[in-house]
């Protein structure tokens, strides 16, 4: 192949040398292109349009790099451009959320004038079939008001998440108002007195916390809210626990008992939290 075109380019070249020579001659013998220049023009018309064919063909292709590459320049804009939209928009997205949840918090505390808080981050979470729990990044060492075993824990809009089980220096161990050990006297419905709201066992793998035993004359239907009562002292009034499911009857037949969706789901995306350290206990 390699030889195959050689020997085509030298055919070439002589011919277009021999085209040059004649037209040379034909010029100088009759002082005008003459036969010998038109027979040579005849027979370079190919050449000729095929070299104006391959110069078009350059120009058009070179034309299209030289506009692929300003495409390319336009698209890299722009791509960096939505980058750094996406990054804007996101900064004062968190910038508007962080806004929120002050605002929210600080209307709670008006709310709840007698509550002391105290703000962590929640660092880990261990759910189970027997447990459900979380560790705060505060314990008696690195916190600003000192906090204790029994403290509620809520979140920015006053919904009850759990209580402090163990303090150690930097970190503190919360059960989640769906473990089996956590109970709180609540009220709920249309009735008087409270009732009580707790981790069930059956109930914990569905995300859902007991509201036991209370009779007929209790009004209770399923969207109620479940309130913390303050009865007992361990918990401020007024901090929502969560929403009734269904309201059931027990096999027995005595008494009536309902399932309880918690106001907010204990699970990974609750990252800040607040630490009841102290409250007036009268409400």
């Amino acid at each position: 192949m390699k030889a195959l075109l050689t020997r085509k380019t030298i055919i070439i070249a002589t011919i277009a040398v021999l085209i040059a020579i004649i037209t040379i001659v034909s010029v100088n013998v009759y002082g005008s292109g003459g036969p010998i220049t038109a027979f040579a023009s005849t027979v370079s018309r190919p050449f000729r349009s095929m070299a104006t064919t391959i110069a078009r063909t350059f120009e058009s292709i070179y034309s299209s790099i030289y506009r692929y590459d300003d495409l390319q320049k336009r698209y890299d804009q722009a791509i960096s451009d939505i980058y750094r939209l996406q990054r804007a928009h996101r900064e004062t997205t968190e910038l508007l959320d962080e806004n929120n949840r002050l605002r929210t918090l600080l209307e709670f505390k008006e709310r709840h004038g007698g509550l002391i808080l105290e703000e962590a981050i929640v660092q880990t979470m261990s759910s189970s079939n027997f447990v459900s729990s979380f560790t705060i990044n505060k314990g008696y060492a690195n916190s600003e008001k000192p906090i204790a075993r029994g403290n509620s824990v809520i979140t920015e809009y006053g919904v009850l998440i759990g209580r402090i089980t163990e303090v150690n220096a930097n970190t503190s161990t919360v059960i989640s108002v769906l473990d089996t050990t956590f109970s709180a006297a609540a009220f709920v419905g249309e009735g008087d007195g409270s009732v009580t709201a707790k981790g069930d066992f059956a109930l914990m793998s569905e995300g859902l916390l007991l509201l036991d035993h209370f009779d007929d004359d209790r009004i209770v239907l399923p969207g109620d809210t479940v309130i913390t009562s303050g009865s007992g002292g361990i918990f401020p009034v007024g901090l929502v626990i969560g929403e009734v499911i269904d309201v059931l009857r027990h096999s027995t037949g005595v008494g009536r008992y309902a399932t309880v969706r918690p106001m907010r789901a204990i699970d990974m995306t609750i990252v800040d939290v607040y630490i009841v350290v102290s409250f007036d206990a009268t409400g």
